[in-house]
Parts: C-alpha cells; sequence; structure tokens
C-alpha cells in the first residue's frame, strides 16, 4: 500500500482557495456591517413621512380630542359616559373622528403608523412619553399642545410637551 502523500504549502493553500488580501479585508467588512446596522432606527432628519389621513381628518381628531377635555379619567374607560384612560381615549377620538383603531394598548401604539421626529409632529399625530416601551399617550393638537387622560382621579387635559414635567419625559410621535 503506497504512502499518503505528506502535506505540503502548496495542499495547504487548497483548504483556503481565498486569496490572503481578502482574508486580510474580512474583519474591516464585518466591523463595517455591524456599524451600519447599529445606525438610528428612527426616521432620517428631512425625511418626509406621509400620512393615510388629510388635513381634514387630522383637525378632525384634533377637535374631537379638544371636545373631551374635563371628561373623567377611568382605568379602562374608553367611552366619554364611562370615562378614558390614555389609550381609551385615543382609540375613541381615532375610530369616531376618521372611522380608524389604533391599537388598545400604549406599548402597541409604539409601532402604530410611522415614527415622526419630534421637530415635525403635526396635528392629529400620536405622542408616546416613556423610556424603554411607552406607558402614556396623547394626541397632539397643535401650537405645542397634546390631549391625554394623564391619571387615576383626574380627567381628560390639554396639556404643553415643553411643560415642566412633560419635557423631562422620553417623548415619541407617530403618524398613522
Amino acid at each position: 500500500m503506497p504512502d499518503a502523500p505528506v502535506p505540503t504549502q502548496r495542499s495547504h493553500a487548497l483548504l483556503l482557495p481565498l486569496p490572503q488580501w481578502l482574508l486580510r479585508l474580512l474583519p474591516i467588512g464585518a466591523c463595517l456591517l455591524v456599524l451600519g446596522c447599529a445606525g438610528p432606527t428612527g426616521p432620517r432628519p428631512g425625511a418626509a413621512v406621509t400620512s393615510t389621513l388629510t388635513a381634514e381628518q387630522t383637525n378632525s381628531i384634533a377637535i374631537h380630542a379638544l371636545g373631551l377635555v374635563g371628561t373623567p379619567y377611568r382605568y379602562g374607560g374608553n367611552t366619554p359616559d364611562g370615562g378614558f384612560d390614555c389609550s381609551g381615549l385615543i382609540g375613541y377620538v381615532y375610530l369616531n373622528s376618521v372611522g380608524q383603531s389604533p391599537p388598545r394598548t400604549v406599548a402597541r401604539m409604539a409601532s402604530f403608523g410611522s415614527p415622526v421626529a419630534m421637530s415635525d409632529v403635526r396635528t392629529g399625530d400620536l405622542v408616546l412619553f416613556g423610556s424603554f416601551a411607552p406607558t402614556h399617550a396623547g394626541i397632539y393638537v397643535g401650537g405645542g399642545r397634546f390631549v391625554h387622560a394623564p391619571s387615576t382621579g383626574g380627567e381628560v387635559r390639554l396639556d404643553r410637551l415643553d411643560g415642566v414635567y412633560w419635557s423631562r419625559q422620553p417623548t415619541q410621535a407617530r403618524r398613522p
């Protein structure tokens, strides 16, 4: 039986068919791929976010929301007679103004519509508050103001995004 050939430098090259210069570039390419995937996921500055709603519909949303200011807060509430929590208020206004039903929970509203830079927020957009997952939401009505159902014992009210409390909260906006 003949002896098996002894591996040589040349036979080792057959195991690595990639040229040495390409092998040196692989770590750089991997770093670029990771950096490219780690970029911001929100809207790019200057990127236009379109809405399926007309200007008339967004105004209807704002007027309807403003008309509910003073309605009592009630956890799980979603009608003017029974009271509202923040997501119930949003659902009621959108359904009755434009026939659209956003998700029932604030956490799910974080993926409703498209993200909007806070500098580009418009009437009818949702504003969501919270760092990891949003815990509160309202409807932007223009002029730096939003309508929301804030807490137990309270009532639906109009607040300013630049107010002492709300300006300190992590905020994002969504456009249906």
